[in-house]
Formats: C-alpha cells, structure tokens, sequence
C-alpha cells in the first residue's frame, strides 16, 4: 500500500509540473574555459593605454572596471519584524518553475562575509532537478569584483573577472524582474572555481583558499599602479575607509538658501564632507570646535579574500603627491590593501589572468565608462563630459516613460509621513524601486520638505520662491519650468487674502495653508502663530499656537488650516462660522494637468538653452558660484528622460550651475532642472548606489523612483 502511495505520488508531480511552468526553460551553454580569441579582442580593445614604463605596459591590457562598496543596508523596522516587500511576490508569480520549488533570499555569504544581496535559485526547468543560480548584477560587481562590460541586450550580460571572460553568445543570461536585474552566474561560479549552496534566506559562496604572492608598484602617465599578484583568483571588494577629515572648504556662514534656518556657530564647526563641499543651502550639523587639522585625503580599502605572507605584510611601500600611504594589513581570510589618495578621489581597480593579478590605479579620471541595457526602457551609462579642459564623471540613467511597464513616481523616505530622512539606499529599498535619484530640498532640522511635491495631484509639499519643478504625467509628457502655486482665501465681503503657501515647511509672514495631504494634524512651525481650523468651508475655531512644535491641531479631512503669521490683521475676517472660498492656479498654468511634480533648482536648460537664473529662483550668488558635486534631471529631444550624477572633474572639484547646466546640454537634454545636491547626491539602480560608496551618501527627504512592472 505505501509503495502504490509513493508511486502515484510521483506519476502525479510529473504530470503537475509542466502545467504549473509559466515560460520557457533557460538554458545556456557554456565553455569549459575562456577562449583565447576572446581574451585576445579584449586585449586590443585595451591598447589606447599609452606612456607606461615596462611594468606598467604589461599590467595593461584589459579594461580595468570601477567597483564601489556595498555597506550592510539599514532596514526599516518593518523589514526588520519580517516584512516582505511586494515586489518579492511579484518576483514569484512570474517565476519559471512552482514558487513552492524557488529559493530564494536578500543575503549572500562570501566567503564568510555577508552582503545585502538579493538571489534567486530555480530549477533549470520544470522536470529538472539541477538548480540554476541567480543574482543581482550590480551588487555582484561590486561585492566580488566581477566587471559587467558594456551590452546593447537587457538579457545577456557580457562579463569579465580575472582569465574568466564571458562574452558574446557567451554571455550571462539576465533578466530584469521588478527591482532587480538577476544575472544566471551557475556557469560563470563554476569556471570561478565558486561553490553554491543556499542556507535559508543566505546563499553561500565559497572559493578555493589564495594567496598573495607579492605587491609591485610602477608610475603610469596618470599616475600610480600598484599591482597584486595572486595565484588563483578570488573574490574581492573597494571599501571607503570612513574617516573624520576636515572638509577643504567651510560652509558658509549663515547658509546661503533662506529656506534652509541657520545654526549658531559660536561653538560649532561645519559638518565634513569626505568628497566635495556640501551643499551650501544645507545649516551645519552641530559638531564641537576642534583644532584644525591638515587635510590628509581620505582613505580606501581594497579587500581581496587571499592571505599575504609577512614578508609581504612587513614590505615597505614608496609614496607620491597622489598616494600619500600605502599599506598592507592581514584581516582573518583577507588581505587589505589600503591606500590614501586626495581628497574626490577613487582607486581604480581591475583584474587580470594568466596570471593573476589584481591591478590598483591612483589616478584623477577613475570612471570606467560603460553603456549597458538594463532593462527595457531603462539604460545605464558612466561616461566623461567634457567642457574645455576638464573632464567631468557623469553617471546617469536613460528611462524612457512610454516603455510598457515603466512608471515614475515621487517617493518619500517615511511613507506616508511627509517628515523623516532617510538613505536613499534604503527608501529606494523600501519603496520596490528599480531606479532612483535624489530630488528637492529639504529642512535637516526638522526633516520636511522646501519644495514642490504633487503625488496623484495631492500636494504633499507645495512649491516656494518659484523655483524650477519637473512635472509629468503617465502618458510620456513632461513640463520643466520655474514653478508658482496662487492661492487666495475669498471672504464673504469678496475680500481676497492671499495664501502665501500650501503644505509647506517654508515659514514667512503671511498666511500658511494645511490640508490633510499634509497629515492629520498640524503642529505650528513658528512662534505666535494664530491657528484657524476650517471645515466645510466654514470657519469652525480659531486659537493661538503657542510656542512652536509644542502643540498639534488636528486638521479636517473635509477642510484645512490656516497658520496667520507675523501678520495678523486677517484674524477678524476668520470669525467662527465666516463662510470661505478657496481660488488657485499654478504658474505656468500647464503644470496644474499634471498628477506628479517635483520641485529642485535652479532650471538650467528649456528649448536646448541654457537659462539659469538662480536669483530668480531665490538662490544667493555665493550659492550659485559653490561647486559640489550636482544631481540633475533632464528631458530629451526623443521625450527619454536623464537622471544625472555628476561628480568631481578629474583633479579637481565638482561642477558650479553653470558647468552642469552646460553638461546637460552636451548630453542632449533640451530641458534640464538641478536637484538637491552635495552629500544628498544619489543615484541608485537595483539594489545598489552606482554613482559612490553608500557610506559617503547623506540623508534625504524625497527621490523620483522608476518603477518596472512586470
């Protein structure tokens, strides 16, 4: 009896399984090892490198790849308490095989180190019992070195790590699944020399055990290569080495955006910021007076999962005006290279085979360019940006609005709140965002939006001091213009009262507007305020506010708010029971069409010219003469849309208004809008931040997020 039982159990699971299968199995063939062809096309594609010494020369000859950190990512205390974000079950539903077969989870193990990674495994289709391996393509580059080349198809990814070179029809198949681009590594692990095996939530990767079988340094052109020789090759992963190091340039005292409030600095000093200035706008985080300090540059981290012998350890290194230090520390199964280079700068790290070394470069141009498809619709691409004689680093996506399934939304970092900042790690993260970047202005105090928000045509945050906003629409439209919201209050007598803002932490005299797109209630935000509650259009109460942020009024979800300010006179026109009409209008009048609307600043570009005009917007000349590094969103001729990070030019400091204005320019864009910008600068992609280190990223308030649907 047991004996029929198990075998109609088997006749059965066979016969369910192909039903259950809902697409095509994958399958790729791969080679036992790398061609020799291939090897040799990369070599000569390599060959531009000129002016090394013999060392240099021969350590040369494939393109090196830019790798970032991956530090472990803060969750929400949601995610923490076991939330599963939607987009996983979405991931599941259109998987290959039955979900009660996936594996799936959001840590890697490598090597004992754990990343926040995500990873599939499925079967290789729907009777087989082999598993194929999945993971997150930019969280692999990162994480373990492996160097994803440029690529025209969103479903084969071309890699190279060490002698592995996987391109062509060899390339890694990949898939974009929500959030995420999952690249198929079962193959690519197995010529590695990698181990898999999954452990619950974890995927375990294991190498064979290496070594460092010595350090060289040369002088290249450019500048400094250290070269690390290994017998076999292992994974390895950039670190920023986060330090206190005086920032080159003090924040101006008082801040120069009058949105943004002062904090005294009699004891105080300003905040560093370990790649550029800070965003001027931005009040000082409190910090005690210190001596001041030289500026040492900063320090970096190049972990390779191989021991180094003591004689290697003990060596003594030689120094530069670029490297300022290097050294070599044993840390458990790994060896630390770390180096100490200017101030804006990164180590340009590749690798090589046959044989196996990993290659250092200290240099100012440290971008590796790529254009990759990501996803249909959505393009990835790094590139240099020349204006004159300086050559800027540009990160950006390409996302074209009209692609089936594509949609771009306003985010908050503490959804629903309209107050809170976070990583934009994290909310990107939180949000099931396949893309991200930074977008308005924010209070660092109390943590609200100085900016225009409009969500599904609610004004989360309405615009001030008509500064330029982005508006769109799911249909592929999108207005780019300086940006007025009027609003005035009508009285019985016909008396009109302007409004001077709605739902905005921007505090003047005047009259300030609260609706329950605000919130639930409203908490003055300055002293000896006079609040009066509206509801059906009737005047229901009126009281003092007291001292700012001590008191919370609730706001009717039929009616709103009124915060008199320094003036006032209107309070005897508010009488309880005064019946009231609201008027408003939006400057350009367009804008009002459009469901979704970010607010930045300054306007940089409209009809392919540049128009910045930052005192029209409220910026100070001191603000608009500042260079940081710059976020930036644009518009092209063909309706795509460009999200831009724009970082230090090669040896120097990042771009002032006028440079990224005519850096979007060149890219093409025929309308262009600065975002906030500085340590807030963050451009995110599946899971990862590609533009810097997540641990150098500030805290923001907002993003624009681009969501794919499946």
């Amino acid at each position: 009896m047991k004996r029929n039982f198990f075998y109609w159990r088997l006749i059965l699971s066979v016969s369910i399984l192909p039903v259950l299968a809902i697409a095509p199995s994958l399958v790729w063939n791969q080679p036992a090892r790398a061609q020799q062809g291939e090897r040799a096309g990369l070599i000569h594609a390599s060959r531009a490198r000129q002016g090394m010494n013999s060392l240099a020369d021969s350590e040369s000859r494939l393109k090196p790849t830019e790798i970032l950190t991956d530090s472990s990512l803060e969750r929400t205390s949601a995610m923490r308490q076991g939330f599963q974000p939607v987009w996983d079950y979405r991931f599941l539903a259109q998987s290959v095989p039955p979900s009660s077969i996936i594996r799936q989870g959001r840590q890697v193990s490598l090597n004992g180190r754990i990343l926040p990674l995500t990873w599939t495994q499925q079967p290789a289709n729907s009777t087989s019992g082999n598993f194929r391996t999945w993971i997150a393509d930019v969280g692999l580059m990162q994480g373990a070195g492996v160097d994803l080349l440029s690529s025209a198809d969103s479903i084969k990814q071309p890699v190279q790590w060490f002698s592995v070179s996987l391109t062509g029809a060899q390339s890694l198949a990949a898939r974009a699944t929500g959030p995420y681009r999952y690249l198929d590594v079962t193959d690519f692990a197995r010529l590695a020399g990698w181990e898999i095996s999954a452990d619950g939530n974890i995927l375990k990767i294991t190498s064979q055990t290496a070594s460092v079988t010595g350090i060289r340094q040369a002088q290249i052109e450019a500048g400094d290569r250290i070269v690390v020789d290994l017998d076999r090759p292992n994974p390895w992963q950039v670190n920023f080495v986060d330090k206190p190091i005086p920032s080159p340039t003090p924040t101006p005292n008082p801040p120069d955006d009058p949105t943004k409030p002062a904090i005294p600095l009699q004891n105080l000093r300003a905040a560093p910021n370990l790649e550029t200035p800070d965003d001027p706008t931005k009040p000082a985080l409190p910090l005690p007076i210190t001596p001041a300090a030289p500026i040492a540059g900063q320090e970096w981290s190049i972990a390779i999962d191989a021991k180094a012998a003591p004689a290697i350890i003990q060596q003594t290194f030689s120094t530069s005006k670029q490297l300022l230090s290097l050294k070599v520390e044993p840390d458990g199964v790994q060896t630390k290279v770390k180096v100490t280079i200017p101030l804006g700068w990164r180590p340009q790290v590749f690798s090589l085979g046959n044989p196996n070394r990993l290659v250092i470069d200290i240099r100012p141009d440290s971008l590796v360019e790529k254009n990759i498809v990501w996803a249909p619709g959505v393009q990835w691409r790094q590139q240099y940006q020349n204006l004159g004689t300086a050559r800027f680093p540009v990160v950006w996506l390409e996302v074209n609005p009209r692609q089936a399934g594509v949609k771009i939304r306003p985010i908050l970092s503490n959804p629903p709140a309209n107050q809170g900042t976070e990583p934009l790690l994290q909310t990107a993260e939180v949000s099931g965002v396949a893309a991200a970047i930074n977008a308005g202005f924010f209070n660092r105090i109390n943590r609200l939006a100085l900016g225009a928000i409009r969500r599904d045509n609610k004004w989360l945050s309405g615009p001030i001091l008509n500064r330029g906003a982005i508006a769109w629409n799911d249909r592929g439209e999108f207005a780019i213009d300086r940006l007025t919201l009027q609003e005035t209050v009508i009285t019985p007598a016909n008396q009109p009262l302007p409004v001077s803002h709605l739902n905005s932490a921007y505090v003047q005299p005047g009259i300030g507007r609260y609706n329950s797109d605000w919130g639930t209630t409203y908490t003055p935000l300055s002293g000896n305020e006079i609040v009066v509650t509206v509801a059906g259009d009737r005047v229901v109460s009126q009281s003092p506010g007291g001292a700012p942020g001590t008191t919370s009024f609730p706001i009717p979800a039929n009616g709103y708010i009124l915060a008199l300010r320094a003036d006032f006179s209107p309070a005897s026109q508010f009488t309880t029971g005064t019946l009231l009409r609201l008027e408003n209008n939006t400057f350009p009048a367009d804008f009002n069409r459009f469901p979704y609307i970010l607010g930045g600043g300054p306007v940089l570009v409209q009809n392919s010219q540049v128009v910045l005009d930052a005192k029209a917007e409220g910026f100070s000349d001191a603000y608009v003469r500042q260079t940081a590094i710059r976020s930036a969103i644009g518009r092209t001729a063909a309706g795509n849309l460009l999200i831009v990070a724009v970082h230090n030019r090669a040896g120097g400091a990042g771009p002032n208004f006028v440079e990224l204005a005519q850096i979007l320019q060149q890219m093409g864009a025929v309308d262009a809008l600065n975002l906030d910008g500085g340590s807030s600068t963050s451009l995110y992609l599946g899971g990862s931040l590609l533009d810097r280190p997540p641990s150098t990223a500030a805290r923001v308030h907002n993003a624009i997020g681009i969501f794919i649907q499946p």
